[in-house]
């Protein structure tokens, strides 16, 4: 493992740690200003994060979620810099399940080359690289971050037919029941935060479709997780789905359009078909 994601790796473990004291021991819910939940968990963690990015990667801009929400965003992001989201899944760590995750995601010229997902009630990391692949490790959750078994993830090169999917627990809606009626899905599979994403990297589901709003932070590094792993990416259009979106006349800043995620190219095309011919039906 090279250096780089050596250094994504003890930071993922480090600010989960923070996370499962918290997880466990409690923890005081505060509304920002969009009503969505924070705590202290992804304060904390995100300083952690961030202090250790500035270390490691220096001079390499950062937008990290809860320093956007206060209002504190790089001069200028370039085509390098980190995404950052401490506590992905807040909604299912303050409801006592086990499905957040803390995500670091280094993006090149839109693409995030690099994905770090770490999900520390399960004591699942899932690294991966651009060119290079993805594994998961087995990470003892009564430690910090104890290595165990590495194994590499690789899509499912021929997706089931009719394929499986993979759908939010807490965002499930009409449009992605219609397309997964379209695709002749018949089995899905729930889970929350970015862990949506590791599940077709680990061949376990064939496709992850989402509608509804998301952040660039709450993606980037499954999504860069994913495409190691062999998966593709694009926007209901069947267009890139880039990150680095500022300033947008229609959103808000680092605000992601629907996605499609599947484990082949061909698998997403053919979702973004069915997208379109419900469009052009109205």
């Amino acid at each position: 493992m090279t250096d780089d994601m050596q250094a994504l790796r003890a930071l993922c473990l480090e600010a989960g740690a923070v996370l499962l004291d918290y997880f466990h021991g409690g923890v005081a819910v505060e509304s920002k200003a969009d009503d969505s939940p924070v705590t202290e968990a992804d304060r904390r963690a995100e300083a952690i994060i961030l202090a250790g990015l500035a270390k490691a990667f220096p001079g390499v801009p950062v937008v990290a979620e809860e320093e956007v929400s206060a209002g504190r965003l790089p001069e200028a992001v370039g085509e390098r810099f980190f995404l950052v989201d401490p506590l992905d899944g807040t909604r299912e760590f303050i409801s006592g399940r086990g499905d957040f995750t803390v995500n670091i995601a280094l993006v090149e010229k839109g693409v995030p080359v690099m994905g770090a997902v770490y999900a520390p009630h399960r004591g699942a990391l899932y690294l991966g690289r651009l060119g290079e692949g993805a594994v998961e490790e087995t990470v003892a959750v009564d430690s910090a971050g104890a290595g165990g078994e590495v194994v590499p993830l690789r899509v499912r090169a021929e997706p089931k037919v009719p394929p499986v999917a993979v759908a939010s627990r807490s965002h499930r809606d009409a449009e992605t029941d219609a397309l997964l009626s379209a695709m002749g899905v018949t089995d899905t599979v729930s889970v929350g935060s970015s862990l949506k994403f590791c599940l077709v990297a680990r061949g376990e589901a064939d496709l992850y479709p989402r509608f509804g709003r998301t952040m660039e932070w709450d993606t980037a590094a499954g999504h860069g997780v994913l495409l190691a792993a062999g998966g593709s990416v694009c926007r209901l259009d069947g267009e890139p789905f880039l990150y680095g979106k500022r300033n947008q006349p229609h959103d808000s800043d680092f605000a992601n359009p629907g996605f499609l995620a599947a484990g082949t190219a061909d698998l997403v095309r053919a979702a973004a078909a069915k997208v379109a011919e419900a469009s052009a039906a109205g």
